[in-house]
């Protein structure tokens, strides 16, 4: 815990201190982020890092492999599904980026079933992607584990539009919907194009 509070004290005597004026207007005026991004909870791959963003600019949900799960309430939590209602109802987020990466350990799990220190939840999460799965696992072995990376954005960024309010935002122009794919290896950024493919995104 020593080292978090030293780096507490580091965001005080920088981070707080340049960006002072804007916490004050964001306790002020409220929040009114850019985006939502769904990221994976993966220590490795912070969305706010990875674009570079200021405070205030990003509102983001992490879970395992950065899942959305199918358009469903009913009366279990639903924690993602709940934010993701926050994020387009109440704060009108004009975008959704839905951020996968490589060498994911919840798609590990799908394709190779979740280890048992992990079996409670892990396994039953990360079969919301059961159709990517699918679809790896037409491809060579070397190869599924990152094409189902890929399908996971693919999933959620479909399983996003069955959600009624969302549609309807995209349909009357006021909300738009991008997959992105980070590469902790290389850190490189891929963006879903509008031909289906993710291109790398150059420097």
């Amino acid at each position: 815990m020593q080292d978090f509070i030293q780096g507490y004290r580091r965001f005080r005597a920088g981070t707080w201190r340049n960006e002072r004026a804007r916490f004050e207007d964001l306790s002020k005026f409220g929040q009114k982020p850019r985006a939502l991004v769904i990221g994976c909870s993966d220590s490795r791959t912070d969305p706010q890092m990875v674009f570079n963003a200021a405070p205030g600019e990003l509102f983001v949900i992490r879970n395992v492999a950065n899942l959305v799960p199918p358009y469903g309430p009913d009366r279990q939590p639903q924690g993602s599904s709940a934010a993701i209602e926050f994020a387009v109802r109440a704060l009108k987020v004009p975008q959704i980026i839905v951020m996968g990466h490589a060498m994911c350990g919840g798609i590990q799990a799908l394709l190779n079933g979740a280890p048992a220190e992990v079996s409670d939840f892990v396994g039953q999460w990360v079969q919301i992607a059961e159709p990517a799965r699918l679809r790896a696992m037409l491809a060579p072995e070397e190869c599924r584990q990152d094409i189902c990376e890929h399908e996971a954005v693919r999933l959620s960024l479909t399983n996003l539009v069955t959600f009624p309010w969302i549609a309807a935002a995209i349909s009357a122009g006021e909300l738009e919907l991008h997959g992105c794919f980070f590469d902790i290896r290389s850190g490189i950024l891929e963006h879903l194009g509008r031909d289906g493919n993710f291109h790398a995104i150059s420097d």
